[in-house]
């Protein structure tokens, strides 16, 4: 298995762990891709594709309804896609994805939280390019083998095509994703969540103590109602 197995195993228990955290990210994914593309999810498949994460997270459809609904409404301010860069203690890179309707609040709370935590914000490009910025598609396993799909979608952009609990997953670099999307919809293959990841290309191995050091700072991070996904660099502890 590649990268991106082993990355999608390590996270798997702590993406969208908060339920109501996950809502809040995806009622502002839909307000962004309302924004973009329109309210007609036949016409936008950036709204296709949230409403898809929404569905996956159990999120109710009056929910999302409302939140297009709103997200229709021209008096609405938008949400800004905001990447911040930075060190944890112990050289641990960070990427966090913000989506803002106030940068001056987004900034300053982003690097309270690297402060308190004895880590540093960096600038622009400091540690982005550590990390692959990569999509993914979950699509319903049922009557389909990943061997076979993996070698049909190549030619897309796929690179990495696997198992789990849940589905079949999808990994491919960021730029393929409308290929990849218009392709499943075309075989008619039900897709059940997709988005988008960066996978660190190097890890490092903290031991326990050093790592609470770290955790201290993503937990800040991903507790900001700002912060959509934070990335790092640290290898995740195993259980013996």
């Amino acid at each position: 298995m590649g990268r991106a197995f082993e990355f999608r195993k390590a996270r798997k228990m702590k993406r969208w762990s908060a339920m109501s955290k996950a809502f809040t990210r995806i009622g502002k994914d839909i307000v962004m891709a309302v924004k973009d593309g329109g309210p007609d999810p036949d016409t936008n498949a950036r709204l296709r594709a949230v409403i898809q994460n929404a569905k996956a997270v159990n999120m109710p459809k009056d929910n999302v309804e409302r939140a297009i609904k709103r997200a229709s409404d021209k008096s609405l301010g938008d949400f800004k896609e905001v990447l911040f860069e930075g060190y944890a203690p112990h050289g641990i890179a960070i990427l966090v994805e913000t989506a803002t309707d106030n940068n001056t609040r987004t900034v300053a709370n982003v690097r309270s939280h690297f402060n308190k935590c004895d880590g540093s914000l960096g600038t622009s490009g400091s540690v982005v390019f550590m990390f692959d910025h990569t999509c993914n598609f979950r699509i319903n396993a049922e009557g389909l083998d990943p061997e076979e799909l993996e070698l049909e979608f190549i030619d897309f952009g796929a690179e990495e095509v696997f198992m789990d609990d849940d589905g079949i997953l999808i990994y491919a670099p960021f730029e393929s994703f409308g290929a990849i999307q218009s392709e499943l919809e075309k075989r008619k293959i039900e897709i059940l969540s997709s988005g988008f990841e960066r996978i660190p290309q190097v890890t490092k191995k903290l031991s326990a103590e050093e790592a609470l050091d770290v955790e201290k700072l993503l937990e800040r991070l991903e507790e900001d109602d700002d912060v959509q996904n934070v990335y790092h660099t640290m290898e995740e502890l195993t259980e013996e």
